[in-house]
């Protein structure tokens, strides 16, 4: 597969900082945030493709971006799904997907807007069942279960993998835990979403789905859209240093997901299938 590496995920640039009641001009690090157009296309099929979605992310692992938001979205359900997945472009701000021969391309399944908007009104048991027509759920396939005490050591075996967080402070991380503990893989972006998506796009491209003895750790809050990604992935437990959303709720329980949030340390809270801990 031809991967064309990203620019640089931050940026250093000139400030005025306040300190001690008198400003002071220093450089900085900030986090880049650039859009990124993800298009669709079949094999050897002429032409740009179709264009199906633009994301504003944090330059780094846009091909994974484009290969995770694809099988969040249901259009690609393993590496034999994909013929192959590059950066193209005039500045690489594009990733063009190529879909293997059989491989059906249902857009239709793009078409969710009636939930994409935290104020939108859907909620409730209502809304998981209308999500469900076009996208359906599966509960996760996993006898994974997990101590409180390893639960309690992720944010910090985490964090310490959070390079560009530490530099600048401004972005979100997805990591994966195996059963033991030990990391994975953590993936940066500005976006929750585009964080979660680089992370389980470079476990389908190695072949590594599902991902039914792992534990999703997410540096922020617990939504929807989060846990249906990860349910997709066939993820068992998702620890949030956030607080889960009402619907994100409603689907671990009905998928089997062993959800965890305001996770501090040693402190945590259980909102679902908490027979899950050991």
């Amino acid at each position: 597969m031809n991967v064309k590496r990203d620019s640089e995920p931050v940026r250093r640039i000139q400030i005025d900082a306040m300190r001690g009641g008198e400003f002071r001009s220093h450089s900085d690090l900030v986090v880049v945030e650039e859009p990124l157009e993800i298009r669709l296309a079949r094999t050897a099929e002429p032409g740009p493709g179709r264009a199906i979605s633009v994301t504003m992310r944090t330059p780094g692992h846009d091909v994974e971006l484009a290969v995770g938001f694809l099988h969040g979205e249901g259009l690609i359900r393993s590496r034999e799904d994909v013929a192959s997945a590059r950066l193209c472009g005039p500045a690489s701000n594009v990733v063009r997907v190529e879909l293997k021969v059989g491989v059906p391309m249902d857009l239709a399944r793009l078409e969710r807007n009636f939930y994409t908007s935290s104020s939108c009104g859907v909620c409730g048991k209502a809304s998981l069942e209308a999500v469900n027509e076009m996208l359906p759920i599966r509960s996760v396939a996993s006898t994974n279960k997990v101590s409180a005490e390893l639960l309690g050591s992720l944010v910090v075996r985490a964090r310490s993998a959070q390079d560009v967080f530490r530099d600048t402070g401004g972005l979100h991380a997805s990591s994966l835990f195996d059963g033991s503990g030990d990391l994975l893989a953590t993936y940066e972006d500005v976006g929750r979403h585009n964080a979660l998506d680089k992370l389980i796009g470079a476990r389908l491209l190695e072949g590594a789905l599902p991902l039914s003895e792992c534990v999703l750790l997410l540096s922020g809050r617990a939504s929807f859209e989060l846990l249906q990604k990860a349910a997709a992935a066939g993820v068992p437990v998702v620890a949030a240093v956030g607080a889960p959303s009402s619907l994100a709720i409603d689907l671990a329980e009905r998928t089997g997901i062993l959800l965890i949030g305001f996770l501090r340390d040693a402190s945590f809270n259980v909102y679902t299938h908490r027979e899950r801990l050991q």
